[in-house]
């Protein structure tokens, strides 16, 4: 139940997301923004829980591998997520997103060699041209494969930040401290680069109304990580991943109702190409 709360809270930040971003300008502005509620949520519930107490056990390594995850899994994951929703919408852009464990499965090839399987490799066909007809024109839809680039940076993000998680656990042993650990030290990145960027947040000129959704979107973000790291230590790990499959079709069905079918064009073609991107992800599951 954690995991499906996990994968539909996780689809509805999608859509509430993608409502925000259409009135926010700066998508670097309005990811800081997130990050930095998810961050306080987070934290809040690791002291909530008395977690924060492992960080004693940890190695100097440890911590250090979980800051760069959150940079990679966060700051650049979701950085590249609003980029893709502001070019691409988010019915397209979130069955791209679970093309992840191809990049996770190439990044284990390199850095542990660990070769995929025939099986496994087949099983990337069917996500392959599914993410192909996704990120294609469809329609008359002004979508070419250059604007779902983004979309497919958040899933090689998201693809090979687990490289750094799993080193992290390897002496921190709570999920949860160490994906507020990623996330603090996301957020402290993102800082430095407003700050160097020289043009601030400029909250002043984002609608309240548009302020309001982000707020939400990063609060069901957040919530829906920590439901994930909940089923993970009751659930085992296949069915949690493929139970975070449900905020695909949660996405196709809430952003049209949010931003507008004219917006939102959820064609035949990304319903199929999105059945394609997922049922090669179950398979990847079901393999492992």
């Amino acid at each position: 139940m954690w995991a499906a709360a996990s994968g539909i809270g996780f689809g509805l930040f999608q859509g509430v997301n993608r409502r925000a971003v259409r009135d926010i300008g700066d998508p670097y502005a309005s990811t800081f923004v997130q990050l930095a509620i998810a961050a306080v949520v987070l934290l809040g519930v690791t002291f909530a829980a008395g977690e924060e107490a492992a960080v004693r056990e940890a190695s100097a390594w440890g911590i250090t591998a979980f800051a760069l995850a959150g940079i990679v899994h966060f700051l650049g994951g979701w950085t590249f997520l609003n980029i893709s929703q502001v070019r691409i919408g988010a019915a397209r852009s979130s069955p791209l997103l679970t093309t992840a464990p191809i990049f996770g499965i190439a990044f284990a090839a390199l850095v542990y060699q660990q070769l995929p399987s025939a099986v496994a490799l087949l099983a990337m066909v069917p996500m392959i041209v599914g993410a192909y007809l996704v990120s294609t024109r469809s329609r008359g839809a002004p979508v070419g494969w250059r604007d779902s680039l983004p979309g497919l940076g958040t899933a090689l993000m998201w693809g090979s930040s687990p490289l750094l998680t799993l080193e992290g656990l390897k002496t921190l042993h709570s999920p949860l401290v160490g994906v507020s650990i990623g996330m603090v030290a996301a957020v402290a990145g993102y800082g430095v680069a407003l700050v160097l960027r020289g043009r601030g947040l400029q909250l002043r000129a984002i609608a309240r109304d548009a302020l309001t959704l982000k707020v939400a979107a990063a609060v069901l973000v957040a919530v829906a990580t920590w439901w994930r790291w909940l089923a993970l230590d009751d659930a085992p790990v296949a069915v949690v991943l493929a139970l975070q499959l449900l905020s695909v079709p949660v996405v196709l069905f809430v952003a049209p109702l949010l931003v507008g079918r004219h917006l939102e064009d959820v064609t035949l073609r990304v319903w199929f190409g999105s059945a394609l991107v997922v049922g090669g992800a179950l398979a990847l599951i079901w393999v492992g």
